[in-house]
């Protein structure tokens, strides 16, 4: 199955007064690369969420946001730094007396000043690991999904260009086939006129022919590129979730290779045009398999 690597999902879970938004972007990239940005408070759920996502998507530069809001009671606690509080009180009641001002204090006024309370959140909490995994799961179905429809279109236009390669080299096949009789042809009367006779050495002729036929023979390269395409097809019709995109690349590399040894090959300009119909394609499909995942 075909899958695009550029797409985009967003889920949203509201759970006890938790709430998190996760928004994933993919792009094209060799390899799969995610980073993940987040709160520090859910640091320690990054590899959990990466696994995740791995598991689902296997090429693509991955970017993840979440936001998360944190408002009941579950798993935090109110931690009272009774030491730094005393040595506020010492502190102020020395400025007191040093400036004979009042020293009456309340607790509440201690509680105001830097690093005197602190709220402690238990990372372990297995509630905020089971929902940042449900919202994880959620995002990835959705890039999944959108990725699964550019492949489709993908897809369509990848058997649209497949097709016009196949009847360039169809057109080459039949033309090929008949060079060797317009060969023979052609130096026949070629000789005729240099040396101006008709009578013809036939045996030196067969071996001009068969030279010729040896050099310019394109058989092996339309057998193989046919073969690519045969591979070409069974691949983006595999329904395997696999990603292929490296290996239709791969094809189209050696393609390209057999095109241009028939260019190299032949002379004769109707199989020439028919390369750089076929170039021009296979480089427009080179370009289409870079956004396969």
């Amino acid at each position: 199955m075909i899958k695009s690597m550029t797409g985009f999902g967003k889920s949203s879970l509201i759970n006890e007064q938790r709430e998190y938004q996760m928004e994933i972007k993919s792009v094209n990239h060799r390899y799969l690369d995610i980073s993940v940005k987040m709160p520090r408070q859910l640091s320690y759920l990054e590899e959990t969420i990466k696994k995740e996502i791995s598991s689902k998507v296997k090429r693509g530069k991955i970017e993840v946001y979440i936001t998360f809001q944190d408002k009941s009671q579950d798993g935090k606690k109110i931690i009272l730094n009774k030491e730094l509080a005393k040595a506020y009180i010492e502190q102020l009641k020395e400025l007191a007396q040093e400036e004979k001002i009042s020293s009456n204090m309340e607790a509440i006024d201690i509680a105001k000043f830097p690093d005197i309370l602190t709220i402690k959140t238990d990372e372990e909490d297995e509630k905020i690991r089971d929902e940042i995994i449900q919202t994880t799961i959620n995002a990835t179905e959705k890039i999944v999904e959108m990725k699964s429809v550019e492949g489709e279109k993908i897809l369509q236009d990848l058997l649209r260009r497949i097709e016009k390669i196949e009847n360039e080299i169809e057109k080459i096949s039949k033309k090929s086939t008949g060079l060797i009789e317009e060969y023979v042809v052609k130096l026949e009367k070629r000789i005729k006129e240099i040396l101006k006779t008709e009578e013809i050495d036939k045996t030196r002729l067969a071996q001009e022919v068969v030279i010729y036929a040896d050099k310019c023979s394109i058989e092996e390269e339309v057998t193989r590129l046919k073969s690519h395409i045969y591979q070409f097809r069974n691949l983006i019709a595999s329904n395997e979730n696999e990603p292929i995109g490296k290996k239709l690349d791969f094809i189209i590399q050696e393609m390209n290779r057999e095109v241009n040894t028939i260019g190299s090959k032949s002379g004769n300009i109707e199989i020439t045009n028919s390369v750089v119909e076929l170039k021009t394609v296979l480089e427009d499909i080179r370009e289409q398999v870079q956004n396969i995942e």
